[in-house]
């Protein structure tokens, strides 16, 4: 279960170098905080951020922000962060249903989602992530050709996801019921600290890729 009240975890987000504030003020010039010209990818819901900090080290011409709504689990992940010596990963404490309010259209290259939460009442299907009310949200500040890469252990959750994408207008570009066994899928995968755990309880990892549909593309001219 996710901490959430460990003493001074909101002055430190207040106070570290590593998270940004005002993020309203940022939409458009998110290249401009990492004073660097490269691709923008987010990860929504990052926990104690061990999967973008991989990715950052090998990737260090792409820009990384971790979105995470609890200071008590990102501050694990800015305990990591300050044993780094990378340049291009930031993180943001903030609620992702504003996330079209912080980005401007096109600007983000690609939205991770890993393991996030089920949401299992009916009532809160419209907080699940991967929800058509969250996709039409993706859709905003994703790039033309820019994609959503999903995880989870949760096979309910994925098969709903699934039905959304479609409903959504959504193209499924790959999609497996058990990652660790997928040669292709698996290559180059990152484990974050949810996926390492229910792997060795049995779990089966299921993985999605995918981007909005070609109605999507009168959104997105003359970005490029």
């Amino acid at each position: 279960m996710r901490l959430r009240n460990i003493p001074g975890a909101k002055e430190e987000m207040l106070t570290s170098p590593f998270v940004v504030q005002e993020p309203e003020t940022k939409a458009g010039r998110w290249r401009e905080v990492f004073e660097n010209p490269g691709p923008l990818e987010i990860e929504i819901g990052c926990g104690k951020g061990r999967f973008l900090s991989e990715l950052a080290v090998r990737c260090p011409e792409t820009n990384y922000l971790g979105i995470e709504k609890f200071s008590s689990v990102l501050l694990r992940a800015l305990e990591k962060r300050k044993e780094m010596e990378c340049r291009n990963l930031l993180f943001l404490r903030f609620d992702a249903e504003e996330i079209e309010n912080i980005f401007s259209p096109g600007e983000v290259d690609r939205i991770y989602l890993n393991f996030s939460d089920p949401w299992p009442k009916a009532r809160h299907h419209k907080r699940r992530l991967t929800s058509r009310e969250f996709l039409a949200r993706y859709e905003k500040i994703l790039k033309w050709g820019g994609m959503v890469e999903f995880k989870t252990d949760n096979t309910k959750l994925f098969e709903f996801s699934l039905e959304e994408a479609e409903a959504a207008g959504w193209e499924i570009l790959a999609k497996t019921l058990d990652l660790h066994r997928d040669p292709v899928l698996n290559e180059g995968n990152i484990m974050t600290e949810y996926e390492e755990k229910f792997s060795l309880l049995g779990n089966r990892i299921c993985k999605l890729i995918m981007r909005p549909g070609e109605s999507s593309k009168i959104n997105k001219v003359g970005e490029e």
